[in-house]
């Protein structure tokens, strides 16, 4: 016996529209969040001195802040990915 469903035209659904909306809210809010933060660390290292400025950027903090925007820059396409199957479950 086979029990797999028939295979049809239509991809497959794994979120209905309104688990969608909500992951897109939750997405949407990080980054503004993290839009915020960038702000006020720009706003803040624009206050330290230039010693204090160099010693920061040497921090694995630091490093890890910079690793963390690269991969936020790389996510951006995805992000626009689930926009677009946004879109799609919006008009379905």
């Amino acid at each position: 016996m086979n029990d797999a469903p028939a295979p049809t035209n239509e991809p497959p659904r794994d979120l209905d529209y309104e688990q969608a909306r909500l992951a897109y809210s939750i997405v949407q809010s990080l980054l503004e969040h993290t839009r915020v933060i960038s702000d006020l660390i720009a706003l803040m290292a624009q206050t330290l001195d230039e010693d204090t400025t160099k010693a920061l950027t040497l921090t694995p903090t630091w490093t890890a802040y910079l690793e963390s925007r690269r991969i936020l820059e790389r996510t951006r396409a995805d992000v626009e990915k689930f926009v677009e199957a946004m879109k799609k479950l919006s008009d379905d």
